[in-house]
């Protein structure tokens, strides 16, 4: 059941490819929040640009930097000339000048076109969008430069990766040995404390208050009080952080099953031959290996990871051909 979203609010819900789009419209400004991967960027103009109705986009904010909130970037910018984007501060410089070093593409063997920016998105900041005043939190942990959106009136949170309603996404900062369990930690404490009314996640549907609550209870919450479903993805999210604190190899197995399953989900087919050339080229696939793989070689090492994926319905194999399920 839909949930219930402010005046002027759309979610464009993607796939687990693209983040998904939050669009803001008040008729006379708009604004997009992520804008989704690179190879889904023309899906992303046609929505946009349906939702808008030939009205131009105005401002485009980004949550984080990863590839799949970002990618569609260039290509938004090239069909709305003037589009203001606003991109948090921690890697401005090296969106500056590209420096993929510092940036995640190449460590993550993914893809994201060169794009510009125009400010930065500053925790504290207030936003005027769609007519109300979004504030922007710091959010880090899943990405250290993240931020969160959070609308104190109606209590809507726009989480990025942060909190998803089964978890949040991998913690990339401590694939680098950069300890940044605590930060999760520190975040999902501070989504308590605003104790959104609904939350609209970088990934999934959105979840909180529904459309069709009729009870004073429903459709206003008392101070500090959260809808049930809120609550229980918080403490999900919780168990999953203390797995991954008492075991990180766990969290490590987690984070490589979801960068294979990220690049299945962009090929959908694959010879073996090209899958086991792209983990021994993606940065973030050797290190691991030569940290967690105790000395197996990468085939056979590479070949577990894939029946995994397959032992879940995330894949299925035949021959020497990957195919994403």
């Amino acid at each position: 059941m839909a949930v219930s979203l402010p005046p002027g609010v759309t979610l464009l819900e993607r796939n687990w490819l693209s983040a998904n789009n939050v669009l803001f419209d008040d008729g006379e400004h708009s604004a997009l929040v992520d804008s989704g991967y690179c190879t889904q960027s023309s899906q992303t103009v046609d929505l946009v640009t349906a939702a808008l109705r030939g009205r131009t986009l105005d401002l485009l904010i980004n949550t984080h930097l990863h590839s799949d909130h970002c990618g569609g970037n260039a290509a938004l910018q090239l069909r709305y000339p003037g589009l203001r984007t606003l991109i948090p501060p921690g890697e401005a410089e090296a969106v500056k000048v590209w420096n993929l070093r510092e940036l995640s593409y190449d460590a993550t063997g993914q893809h994201c076109p060169r794009f510009e920016f125009d400010d930065l998105l500053l925790p504290g900041q207030s936003l005027d969008l769609a007519g109300r005043h979004w504030l922007v939190k710091a959010a880090p942990g899943h990405d250290p430069h993240a931020a969160l959106l959070f609308e104190p009136e109606t209590r809507t949170l726009i989480s990025g990766d942060a909190l998803w309603e089964n978890g949040f996404g991998v913690v990339f900062p401590e694939l680098l040995g950069e300890p940044s369990f605590d930060c999760v930690g520190d975040t999902l404490d501070l989504i308590e404390s605003l104790a959104p009314r609904v939350v609209i996640p970088g990934h999934g549907s959105p979840f909180g208050v529904q459309q069709d609550a009729t009870t004073p209870d429903d459709l206003a919450l008392a101070p500090g009080s959260m809808p049930p479903v809120v609550r229980d993805a918080l403490a999900r999210a919780r168990r999953r952080l203390e797995q991954f604190i008492r075991s990180p190899e766990a969290h490590v197995r987690y984070a490589l099953k979801v960068l294979l399953k990220f690049r299945l989900l962009e090929w959908q087919t694959v010879g073996w031959t090209s899958l086991l050339d792209w983990a021994r080229q993606t940065p973030y696939l050797v290190a691991l290996h030569r940290d967690h793989a105790a000395g197996q070689p990468v085939e056979d090492w590479l070949r577990e990871l894939v029946t995994d994926l397959e032992r879940s319905g995330a894949a299925r194999v035949a021959g020497d051909t990957v195919y994403n399920t």
